[in-house]
């Protein structure tokens, strides 16, 4: 089972210089790749001159976390890609519990290992902890964290289960699937199009699973933070993408009261002082709305849609129910 490692980087040089080392000591079952999209810093020369061992591909242009991955996994020829951040510090045989798992189960096609806190490492880590759900109307969480409400790692997840999305920060999927499906919706540009690949596969009949042998540790943010506008308009507009896309049943039935919610959103972000994120809400629908006749006809083009929800509203659970804990959904 060929395993490819790789990692793609936008002017980080400064991350790599921290995390590669972690990779190569680790992943002595793969071979390593850096895709460089298009970087202004020299990260590529630091590169070639410090980690001679890594395979390099660069990327024209700056085209985002989905177009840079589809674009350099072309190139790559493995069984099994892993897409790591290039935040991210792994852990002594992290691969290991991946591939058997891999070889044991057929029908798994991603698999995330647990995902936790770099800088508080008993604490799970926002992008994935220990393995992703959406609600009705598209909006995701997480084992381990509820919106920004992130727990301690206690042993609660140590298991292998079953999830609906994988968390694109370490992110291990068989490259027959990547390729069947026509890797990231590159209209996402970046963000959540982890979710949509996933839905996409849920929808198509094959399982992703959740492994906490396999431990990794990442920083988050290290590219666009959550004080960034531009990461919430991304979060917004890409979440609209995908259900409408994937979602099953009617869609107005769906997109009505996820404008509601979205409002709420919006006007909390108002009273936090924060209205540059309430207008990337507000550009996110206009974007969505002016794009919604060509996602119908990927919709349309889907495979057969599955219940893909467990709670009808985690924003209900969460803001008016006032639960906070995966445990107590």
């Amino acid at each position: 089972m060929e395993i490819a490692v790789v990692i793609l980087n936008w002017n980080g040089k400064a991350l790599l210089e921290h995390f590669l080392p972690s990779v190569i000591a680790n992943s002595h079952e793969a071979d390593i790749y850096v895709v460089d999209n298009a970087s202004t810093d020299d990260s590529v020369k630091f590169i070639k001159n410090h980690f001679p061992s890594v395979n390099i591909i660069r990327n024209k242009k700056n085209s985002g976390f989905a177009k840079g991955y589809n674009d350099a996994l072309k190139q790559i020829n493995a069984d099994i890609f892993c897409l790591l951040n290039n935040d991210v510090e792994v852990s002594e045989g992290w691969l290991n519990p991946i591939i058997s798992l891999f070889r044991s189960n057929s029908k798994t096609v991603v698999i995330q290992p647990k995902i936790l806190n770099y800088h508080k490492k008993d604490y799970f880590e926002y992008a994935g902890a220990a393995g992703g759900f959406i609600d009705k109307y598209g909006y995701p969480y997480c084992r381990g964290r509820i919106f920004n409400t992130i727990e301690k790692d206690l042993g609660q997840y140590n298991d292998t289960s079953p999830i609906f999305w994988a968390s694109g920060a370490c992110f291990f999927i068989r490259s027959a699937t990547f390729k069947s499906l026509g890797g990231f919706d590159e209209s996402f540009f970046a963000h959540m199009e982890e979710i949509d690949l996933c839905w996409r596969i849920q929808n198509s009949g094959h399982d992703i699973t959740y492994c906490s042998s396999s431990v990794v540790y990442h920083v988050g943010g290290a590219t666009l933070n959550n004080l960034d506008p531009k990461k919430t308009f991304l979060n917004f507009r890409n979440s609209l993408y995908a259900l409408a896309k994937n979602a099953k049943g009617t869609l107005i039935c769906l997109i009505f009261p996820r404008l509601l919610l979205d409002g709420m959103a919006g006007l909390k972000f108002l009273l936090e002082l924060k209205p540059k994120h309430t207008f990337a809400i507000i550009k996110a629908h206009f974007t969505f709305y002016v794009r919604l006749k060509q996602l119908m006809r990927q919709r349309r083009n889907s495979h057969t849609q599955i219940k893909y929800y467990k709670r009808p509203s985690i924003v209900i659970d969460y803001f008016i129910k006032r639960k906070k804990y995966y445990k107590s959904l």
